[in-house]
């Protein structure tokens, strides 16, 4: 695909011209895997607090701060329902705990959890997210969930234990044998990779849904914010992650697996009586259905576009770049203040430009610039790295997307490259999903642009 030389070949007058002060060079195999792509960055953990770099100055606004305001400053005492979009590996987890750090230091408390860590991605029903919270809820606050030992919530969960034909052994509950944490256990254990008993479940809680979530809320949600408000905390709050991860199944009636969740039964995951962000498939976003999602849940989905590297006239955009080189180099230098680590770029890169166009080429996608930076410290195995095996990494990184490109989305992805925009049908949602097309935003609203490797 033919298109302008990349701008960020040239000397960058961002980076201090002084030599690198005497610094030792990190080592390596410590850089290596502060970098991995598959681990989310956790700013709660004191360890790898350092390494996190606020980007919302170039995603075109502060995400993470509309979802902290819509809890503690507008609706902090009424339950509310956020939805959170974005490209897989943009950065939606390590913002939720970002999130999760703010609300707890305003006194809430927040349960997160990863929803593929306790649910099958491939075969969700809306009771499986529900017992998921409820499961959640019930281990983070055992005080509440072990005095919860008769009710309709307790004895629709026994109901439905009995109806599994399966025989396990006792489970341990550190509590009361009778409580609701004790039935959740035992639920859980029972379907664990067992699709048949999963299906036996649902058939019981589907006709029963609605009173499972009158039940949830009434019997375990409130009361535990009762005891928490009397512990002094403003409330509780729910993430669940990675539901933006659920596959594109087709259910048996026709509709897709997040329509039917999202779209279809949005009106019950709304209705729970905390405050509950929920990450949902980005999609859903550029779906005929988007109308009804706003209308199941009352809001608008918020959206994690990517770091914006360039504009939309094709230059480059320095905030992008800057903040970007910030995060690659915190990773080796955690501990040094942003301009100390700008002085420190010869210890990690042959030269500036080789940082830039590191930046500029994972199109201000997160996981992709920790990708192609992993995969280069693999070729080189020392500092500085080339840029030599810069281009090896992009290349082999390009080779494989183009593999799976066919002729007529080479059409349409010049089309795209061309125009910055993307028409709403399944051909440019696939490119999409596919992250050979990714979202921008800026004073204008949204753009598009494809992946800078396929340039």
């Amino acid at each position: 695909m033919k298109t302008a030389p990349c701008p960020l070949v040239s000397p960058s007058p961002l980076f201090p011209l002084s030599p690198a002060p005497m610094f030792p060079s990190p080592d390596i195999a410590t850089v290596y895997r502060a970098c991995n792509p598959s681990q989310t960055l956790n700013v709660n953990h004191p360890d790898e607090r350092a390494y996190y770099i606020n980007l919302a100055a170039a995603r075109g606004g502060d995400i993470t701060g509309e979802l902290d305001a819509n809890i503690t400053l507008f609706s902090p005492n009424e339950p509310t329902c956020q939805l959170l979009a974005g490209h897989i590996g943009c950065g939606k987890s390590t913002e939720l705990r970002r999130l999760q750090a703010s609300l707890q230091d305003r006194g809430f408390y927040v349960i997160y959890f990863e929803s593929s860590q306790d649910l099958d991605m491939a075969d969700l029903d809306v009771g499986d997210i529900l017992l998921a919270i409820a499961r959640q809820v019930s281990e983070n606050l055992v005080e509440v969930s072990d005095a919860c030992t008769s009710g309709t919530l307790v004895a629709m969960l026994e109901k439905a234990d009995r109806l599994l034909t399966t025989e396990i052994p006792a489970v341990e509950t550190d509590g009361a044998s009778g409580s609701l944490r004790s039935q959740l256990r035992r639920l859980s254990q029972k379907t664990h990779g067992r699709p048949d008993l999963r299906g036996q479940l649902r058939q019981y809680l589907e006709p029963r849904i609605q009173t499972f979530l009158d039940a949830l809320n009434r019997e375990l949600l409130e009361p535990a914010i009762a005891v928490l408000r009397q512990q002094g905390k403003q409330g509780l709050v729910i993430a669940i992650d990675n539901l933006d991860r659920i596959e594109m199944t087709q259910k048996p009636w026709g509709r897709s697996q997040p329509e039917y969740l999202f779209v279809d039964r949005g009106d019950r995951l709304s209705k729970l009586s905390c405050h509950v962000v929920y990450t949902i498939p980005l999609s859903l976003l550029f779906s005929r259905e988007l109308s009804r999602l706003t209308l199941a849940f009352g809001i608008d989905p918020k959206v994690l576009p990517m770091v914006s590297v360039k504009r939309r006239d094709g230059r480059r955009f320095a905030p992008g770049l800057s903040l970007l080189r910030q995060m690659v180099l915190a990773r080796a230098f955690p501990q040094q203040s942003p301009q100390e680590r700008l002085t420190l770029v010869p210890k990690l890169f042959d030269r500036p430009q080789t940082l830039d166009l590191l930046c500029y080429a994972s199109g201000g996608h997160v996981r992709n610039l920790l990708r192609l930076l992993h995969h280069q410290i693999e070729k080189e195995r020392a500092f500085p790295l080339s840029r030599e095996s810069l281009d090896a990494a992009m290349r082999e990184r390009r080779d494989r997307l183009f593999l799976s490109i066919t002729p007529e989305e080479r059409t349409l992805l010049k089309r795209v490259a061309r125009e910055k925009r993307i028409d709403n049908n399944d051909a440019y949602r696939t490119l999409v999903r596919s992250m050979f097309v990714f979202e921008y935003r800026d004073d204008d609203g949204s753009w598009f642009d494809i992946n800078p490797l396929l340039q």
